[in-house]
């Protein structure tokens, strides 16, 4: 027992980067993001939590648990606008170790992409035309220059399938009417606020002011013909309400003593706190900068609980019955399978669920029976998943009549019953159906 154990520890901590390198480590991991930064530790502290997350040196977020397959994304964009193409999604390897079933680039390509075909709209987009100009408007300007401007319609024809007509649906040109604008008085930017009378504000006196000043320059009105002059006064005052009376700012006071860990296993935080009082903000001083919270990284040196995770379910075994041999007969048996509660360690839950599973069945290993055709099976995914001579197909099997038998038995509920064995059926008159169709428009696979 205690070898199994220290061998599942082992596997648990096999990293691809070395455990002494210091990685910022997270208390959150959500499907490849990690989230609620601890601190920096070694990869070996922070996976002393399964559930916990690194940045790896990739710059990709890592999983402390055992390796295993993402869910699938959603099925991508159809690679076409309009009729036939291809879809496509994808899934990676999550966690420690390597994920199960990755011996060839063929294989992993496989098991992280799959294509399936996606029939779009048969309507495509059609650029339409544009008619022919329409005559000039009127000048913008009643004296001297202005623009002026002429438009056309997409019509000539419409464009089909939501697009549209390539180019602008309007022009413009310069205009000039003879006639001399009069130029109209424009004030100029407004000096800056020359400075306060006072720098702090005392009650028995008036507020100190400050003043500004703007000139008619910007343009000056014109004499022949007449402009007009500026609207509104060349200078303006305020009152100085923003002076406080003579400030004080505040200072931070030392820390006090830091809580505990906040976790018991792993890795996690102290909190301390300190107050804004040596000495306070008074009359308008600027408060203490930062916060009056502050963490430190602390480290229990306890691994967390490992729950276990049940296997794959095995094989299922022999049809049998306890009324004796039912072997080409049509009397109900049973059969059964099991799996196993794995990588459960440090205080953790054992799984949840049954370890052996059991359901109805006949025996009918090397049995004799008429034979017929399946129904046509469900079209495949495109393989492979891209590049070129991507191909799909379905097929019809001769299978054996296995018409006489119930389809479902059992006292007092009944389940469907399942046939174990290969029997033996006289295929020479049916014979295997496969039909094969191309995947088009597949992308190229990633390098």
């Amino acid at each position: 027992m205690v070898q199994v154990l220290w061998t599942s520890l082992v596997l648990l901590i096999t990293f691809r980067e070395s455990v002494s390198q210091e990685v910022n480590c997270y208390s959150r991991f959500d499907n490849g993001d990690c989230g609620d930064l601890l601190g920096e530790v070694t990869i070996e502290d922070c996976c002393l939590n399964p559930h916990y997350g690194y940045i790896g040196a990739d710059g990709k977020c890592k999983f402390c648990g055992p390796a295993s397959w993402s869910e699938w994304t959603t099925w991508g964009r159809c690679s076409v606008p309009c009729k036939e193409g291809v879809s496509q999604r994808r899934r990676e390897c999550q966690g420690q170790g390597k994920c199960p079933l990755t011996s060839s680039l063929e294989e992993l390509q496989k098991l992280t992409l799959e294509t399936k075909v996606c029939i779009e709209p048969d309507c495509c987009p059609e650029h339409g035309q544009w008619s022919k100009w329409g005559e000039w408007q009127p000048c913008s300007a009643t004296c001297e220059k202005g623009m002026r401007k002429r438009m056309r319609t997409c019509t000539e024809p419409p464009p089909r399938c939501g697009s549209s007509c390539e180019g602008p649906s309007e022009e413009e040109e310069h205009c000039v009417v003879d006639r001399v604008c009069p130029t109209h008085g424009g004030w100029s930017n407004w000096e800056s606020w020359q400075p306060c009378s006072g720098t702090c504000a005392r009650e028995d006196l008036p507020r100190p002011t400050q003043r500004r000043c703007r000139s008619c320059s910007n343009p000056p009105p014109s004499s022949v013909p007449p402009g007009d002059e500026c609207p509104g006064l060349g200078s303006e005052t305020r009152t100085c309400d923003e002076l406080p009376s003579c400030p004080v700012n505040g200072n931070w006071g030392p820390w006090g003593p830091p809580s505990s860990c906040s976790v018991t296993c792993g890795v996690g935080v102290n909190e301390m706190l300190r107050q804004c009082d040596n000495p306070a903000t008074k009359h308008g001083g600027l408060p203490c900068s930062g916060s009056n919270k502050g963490t430190q990284i602390c480290n229990t040196k306890n691994h967390c609980p490992v729950d276990g995770q049940w296997s794959q379910w095995g094989t299922w075994e022999e049809c049998k019955s306890n009324r004796g041999n039912i072997k080409c007969r049509k009397i109900g048996g049973q059969q059964r399978r099991q799996r196993w509660c794995e990588h459960t360690g440090f205080g953790g839950l054992t799984c949840e669920g049954k370890i052996t599973d059991y359901r109805p069945c006949f025996d009918i290993k090397s049995c004799y029976f008429d034979s017929k055709l399946s129904e046509w099976s469900e079209w495949s995914h495109c393989e492979p998943p891209c590049g070129e001579g991507v191909k799909r197909t379905r097929e019809r099997k001769c299978i054996p009549n296995l018409s006489g038998y119930p389809e479902a038995i059992g006292y007092p509920i009944k389940a469907k019953a399942y046939f174990e064995g290969e029997p033996k059926v006289n295929c020479t008159l049916l014979k295997d159906t496969k039909e094969t169709l191309a995947c088009i428009k597949v992308p190229l696979c990633d390098t």
